[in-house]
Formats: C-alpha cells, sequence, structure tokens
C-alpha cells in the first residue's frame, strides 16, 4: 500500500518532528532524500486522506492548566453535529467526540475541558451549556494520567 519512501516518512512525522527551522530538511537527509521530495510524499499522503492532520501536544499541566475534564453531553441526536461544532468551537476545548449511549449511560456527546482549576473546569461547562441550551451533562474530572502517547503505524527509524 505505501512505497518504501512513504513508510520511511511516515515513521519520522508520526511521532516528536524536529525542533529545527527546517524539520522536513533533517526528515530529508535522514531517508536520504530532498526537502521537496518530503513535502511532495505528505501533500500526496494528505490529498489521498491518508494523512488527516499534523498536530502538535501539549504538556498542559506545564503550560499552567492543572485542570481537565471529560463533560458527558446528552444531545437530542437531529442536534448533534450542530451541537458538537458549537462546542469544538470553545477555546478551553481540545477534543469533541460524538459517540453512542450505553443502556445506563445515556450521553452521546464528548468534550475535553482543559482549565486552570476545577471550578473553572465547571465553568466553562456552564457556559457550553447555556449557549448550546444542552443542560443534561457529567463532568469527569482527571485524577491521573497514565498513558499518553501518540499512536506508532510504522517502526521507527532505526529500521532504516
Amino acid at each position: 500500500m505505501f512505497s518504501d519512501l512513504e513508510r520511511k516518512i511516515i515513521a519520522l512525522v508520526q511521532g516528536d518532528m524536529p525542533v529545527e527551522k527546517y524539520p522536513y530538511r533533517v526528515i530529508a537527509e535522514k531517508v536520504g532524500t530532498e526537502e521537496e521530495a518530503v513535502l511532495s510524499v505528505l501533500r500526496d499522503l494528505n490529498d489521498r486522506g491518508i494523512i488527516r492532520r499534523f498536530g502538535a501536544t501539549l504538556r498542559h499541566q506545564k503550560t499552567g492548566f492543572t485542570a481537565n475534564a471529560m463533560v458527558a453531553w446528552r444531545v437530542d441526536e437531529e442536534r448533534v453535529e450542530e451541537v458538537g461544532k458549537l462546542m469544538a468551537s470553545f477555546d478551553q476545548v481540545s477534543h469533541c467526540y460524538r459517540r453512542n449511549p450505553a443502556k445506563h449511560w445515556p450521553y452521546n456527546l464528548y468534550t475535553m475541558v482543559h482549565a486552570t482549576d476545577e471550578d473553572s473546569c465547571r465553568e466553562i461547562a456552564a457556559n457550553i451549556s447555556k449557549k448550546t441550551a444542552v443542560g443534561n451533562y457529567e463532568i469527569l474530572f482527571s485524577r491521573k494520567e497514565l498513558k499518553k502517547t501518540s499512536m506508532q503505524y510504522f517502526d521507527d527509524e532505526a529500521d532504516f
């Protein structure tokens, strides 16, 4: 499905990117090609829908955001798309997902809210509730991060 060059590039961009002025040039040197070739491969993978986006992950505790909560919302199915977009527009929301409700857990829309303390998380959830007219929700605060890693689809650069 992937060429050797594509596999090598994916292996290098799926983890931490080099903190360099020209990170794609560094990647190109590691795989033995030119920077423009790396960019071309990445554009093609994006155009084919294989790469959806590039993102940066901040260690929120080190930035002053010491509280986060998963807010589970019960949203009428016909409003999920509209409400999800509105919830996702809040700066304090990093994730917004629609999931199937369970037998004893009726919530179908989830947001991850980040703030400096738990009271602020509650205030943010209340503001989201007011803006969306969704009053049925539960706030689940994070207590301890047990794992936070990115998926690795191909072996790392040690393989080439």
